[in-house]
């Protein structure tokens, strides 16, 4: 077996589920699951519509480079989404579909490092599990960027040393992100495109969230953007992952993108035609109705904003949290541990938060995870207002 196996943690919730058992919630209370990131919202009629028409193609052995229609939508949408010349993303060369951002990145990372007892990829800290793993199995070591509040949540680039920059082969960031809800502002952005250049490794932006945000007039700039910006038409370095599963509730179509350096996708495509992972070509034809429309989205956002300001009001004052800057996450702190809040909190109330640390790692001796808890705002409106009510009980209680 692959020695690098034995390095891998268990995922978060395997944590969550050991540090609940035994807890007797009180059956008179309904449950509420506010820990998994796990869409709830009503998926886009007209998409399973699109799948169901097209089953005829469950026939048709799919390519891995994927259908002309789908590049091009997704060509298109990124172009008027990040504000991109038109001439700039070639569909046949600066897009990949992929099996969600999960499968992904996983990929791309065994696809793009190079393996040596010195490689880093580099994350943010908190994380999603996924960048440590996939940078175990393919033989580097992960490094991790803690995202403290007095940074805004995101990590201080500017303090990492050159040596680590040096030794970096891929550089994960999550935009906004998960749990944190941060962005990562765009002139950040270029600066570390610059410091790729510099140290030639690869920026992997995760940002399947990046369609949930508050503000219609200003959407939130990506890696694309910094790319424009700079003049940048060729996306040296850059590749960005996008999801149709919080964008548009469709988790379990498992349908997404990879966009940008058309030579790294060249080495990813080639990578991918081994990994046996080409879409079926009805979840294509259905991808393109999601990415061609954007109704449903602003729909869903104002969904998830109608959560925010409900739950936020109920807990101001009473839980020290904010509002972020995308994402459907609250990142709270809490007045106990992260671990005794989250098994009171499931014990007497039967609402169920992941404790930051699980999505943490100890570097240093501090944990940015740590007297956290992530709330996922995915349940229906009614839920979500009940369950920040019992919140609110529980923290006045201690």
């Amino acid at each position: 077996m692959n020695d690098a196996l034995n390095q891998l943690q268990p995922y978060p919730f395997e944590k969550l589920r050991a540090l609940l058992a035994g807890a007797q919630p009180s059956a008179a209370k309904k449950a509420i699951a506010l820990s998994i990131g796990e869409p709830k919202h009503r998926s886009p009629a007209f998409v399973a519509e699109a799948l169901s028409a097209n089953l005829d193609q469950l026939a048709v052995y799919p390519t891995t480079l994927g259908v002309p229609a789908l590049r091009e939508a997704i060509a298109n949408w990124c172009s008027q989404r990040f504000n991109l010349p038109n001439d700039w993303l070639d569909p046949a060369r600066h897009v990949l579909p992929v099996n969600g951002t999960r499968e992904a990145l996983f990929a791309f990372t065994q696809a793009v490092v190079q393996r040596d007892d010195q490689a880093l990829v580099v994350s943010p800290n908190p994380f999603y599990q996924i960048y440590e793993g996939a940078a175990l199995l393919a033989g580097a070591q992960p490094h991790y960027l803690p995202c403290l509040e007095e940074h805004g949540f995101n990590p201080d680039f500017d303090a990492v040393p050159a040596d680590i920059w040096r030794r970096c082969q891929i550089l994960f960031l999550c935009s906004p992100g998960n749990p944190t809800g941060a962005l990562i502002p765009l002139d950040t952005l270029k600066k570390l495109i610059q410091l790729a250049d510099e140290f030639d490794f690869v920026i992997a932006a995760d940002e399947c969230y990046s369609e949930l945000y508050f503000d219609e007039q200003h959407p939130p700039a990506g890696l694309l953007s910094a790319c424009a910006e700079l003049g940048r038409s060729d996306f040296a370095r850059c590749v960005v992952f996008h999801s149709l599963s919080k964008r548009s509730n469709l988790p379990g179509l498992r349908s997404g993108f990879v966009a940008g350096d058309a030579e790294i996708l060249k080495a990813f495509l080639l990578y991918r035609t081994y990994h046996g992972c080409a879409m079926p070509v009805q979840t294509q034809l259905a991808s393109v109705a999601a990415w061609n429309d954007e109704v449903h989205v602003r729909a869903n956002r104002a969904l998830y904003c109608e959560k925010f300001d409900a739950v936020l009001a109920i807990l101001d004052g009473v839980l020290e949290v904010q509002r972020p800057d995308g994402g459907f996450y609250l990142w709270a702190k809490t007045p106990v541990d992260d671990e005794t809040f989250t098994r009171e909190l499931f014990a007497r109330e039967q609402v169920t938060v992941v404790p930051g640390s699980y999505l943490s790692r100890s570097v240093d001796g501090c944990n940015p995870g740590a007297n956290r808890v992530r709330m996922a705002l995915v349940a229906p409106l009614a839920e979500c207002v009940e369950a920040a009510e019992r919140i609110r009980d529980f923290v006045k209680s201690l």
